[in-house]
């Protein structure tokens, strides 16, 4: 099963560790006796409600990032999280550079709890990828810390070229990251596998209800184009067999936070008002001047607008919410 141990620690966070676990005896969590002293800890609330289905409610989830106002890209932790992290007895984060401050906080807090990294069960995760390299392969290599900064973004966020780390978007790897959940839990609580298996075999019945309305989408709409500010809803997109159209340097120079250039920005304006896209879809949390103007060009050129976001809403499901975004698509495109 891939984990994630992690690599460099935040200087912050290394210098509270000492004060903030002292007097704490080994480097993980005991092993639990029985569900309701088992912890799992997320790093967003989407994978908490992913566990929280699985793992029934007599087993207590936190997840770090609990709120919509909450960036991952930009989340600071602090020594309270790491302090929670340590205690958990199952730990499932994103991967893929998206939420790199859990990696922080495993390698700060010592712990040596299993780590679900979702990202490592896309079939787009780049083969070979280094998703399970811990500190000492780092120690054995001259270069590792210079090629890891190297693959850093201007914010210093860690990010593998060429592959969309939004993968809760993709039923297809939620599937796998739901029965990674069932396998690990029932090891750890074997008296309780069967529920586990259960719950996990009735959530993945809705991930594939779920499929089965993008396919509808893709019987009505295969190939019109939709232009994405980023690249969060893309495989939802592809799912659905909508054409992303959107420039590349457009969508990763905005989730990167940096300026996009003038001469792609002209590119996509004119794209959106040239008729090729049927429909544009933003990201409810990250804005910028950019983002703005696709926007009002969307409105001038009469192409609905929907607006996405990547942390789960107040009062929903994962599944109400992925099935909220499917129903905005197709009445968007007029299914």
């Amino acid at each position: 099963m891939p984990k994630s141990r992690l690599l460099l620690v935040a200087p912050a966070l290394a210098a509270v560790s000492v004060l903030a676990l002292a007097g704490c005896a080994g480097g993980a969590s005991a092993s639990p006796s029985s569900s309701d002293e088992f912890t799992i800890v997320t790093s967003t609330n989407v994978y908490g409600q992913i566990a929280q289905e699985i793992a029934g409610d007599a087993i207590t989830v936190t997840p770090i990032i609990t709120s919509n106002s909450q960036d991952p890209h930009e989340f600071e932790a602090s020594p309270a999280d790491q302090i929670t992290v340590r205690a958990a007895n199952l730990i499932i984060e994103n991967g893929g550079g998206y939420d790199a401050f859990m990696d922080t906080l495993i390698s700060g807090s010592g712990s040596e709890a299993p780590v679900i990294v979702a990202a490592e069960y896309s079939h787009a995760w780049p083969e070979g990828e280094a998703g399970d390299t811990d500190t000492e392969a780092l120690e054995e290599s001259p270069h590792s810390e210079e090629d890891h900064a190297e693959a850093q973004d201007a914010d210093g966020h860690s990010h593998i070229e060429g592959f969309n780390e939004h993968v809760w978007y993709d039923q297809d790897t939620i599937k796998n990251v739901t029965a990674a959940i069932a396998q690990e839990l029932s090891a750890q609580l074997p008296d309780q596998a069967d529920t586990f298996e259960a719950n996990a075999a009735a959530f993945t019945e809705k991930l594939e209800a779920l499929q089965s309305s993008l396919a509808d989408i893709k019987t009505a709409h295969a190939g019109e184009g939709v232009f994405v500010t980023e690249p969060v809803p893309g495989y939802m997109i592809e799912a659905a067999g909508l054409e992303n159209v959107t420039p590349s340097e457009f969508s990763e120079a905005v989730e990167e936070g940096q300026d996009v250039p003038p001469a792609t920005l002209l590119t996509a304006l004119n794209l959106i008002g040239s008729g090729d896209v049927k429909l544009l879809i933003a990201n409810s949390q990250a804005a910028g001047a950019e983002t703005t103007q696709t926007i009002d060009a969307a409105g001038t050129a009469g192409v609905p607008v929907l607006e996405f976001s990547e942390t789960l809403p107040d009062d929903q499901t994962y599944v109400q919410w992925m099935q909220q975004n499917i129903e905005d698509i197709a009445t968007a495109l007029g299914s």
